[in-house]
């Protein structure tokens, strides 16, 4: 009798202590943009996760951030029938040696809102992780990535197709 209650001391004790860890949300976690589709006229539609104060604030930092990564990063593909995103700019410190175009591009009422919009967001497809301080989006944008290469090789920013 007395080696179950020790038993049942010991379990009840590592109970308590597997409880008092931290808590841990996938909100904390950062989740890389994926390509859900492409369409015929050049633009791709890519889930991307943002966090901000508000939901307002999300859509505009997803678009903002859809764009970023299409220019600087590449999005890779969340099905088999879609091929990867590779970025528009290969050059590995274009955002220094053009830190003024993409600070005028990338301001709040710049040039990359004209290459993305929310056309293909589906009804449910938002989603919403509260903590404490901030909310967790996930959110739905179409970039418009035949016409930002046009623009960015109109600009100079890379090179036109042919050119090395």
């Amino acid at each position: 009798m007395k080696k179950l209650s020790v038993f049942i001391a010991v379990l009840v004790g590592m109970g308590i202590l597997a409880g008092c860890g931290s808590k841990r949300s996938q909100a904390y976690y950062d989740q890389k943009s994926q390509v859900l589709s492409a369409n015929y006229d050049g633009s791709y539609v890519i889930r991307t996760q943002v966090r901000s104060r508000n939901s307002a604030l999300a859509f505009n930092e997803a678009q903002r951030k859809a764009v970023e990564e299409v220019i600087f990063d590449g999005v890779k593909s969340a099905s088999s029938g879609v091929t990867d995103l590779k970025p528009l700019c290969f050059d590995l410190n274009a955002r220094e040696k053009y830190e003024t175009y993409f600070q005028a591009f990338f301001s709040d009422e710049g040039d990359w809102t004209q290459f993305v919009s929310l056309r293909d967001k589906r009804a449910g497809s938002t989603r919403y992780q509260r903590t404490t301080s901030q909310m967790v989006q996930t959110v739905t944008v179409t970039v418009q990535r035949a016409e930002l290469k046009k623009r960015l090789q109109a600009d100079g920013i890379i090179p036109m197709e042919g050119r090395y």
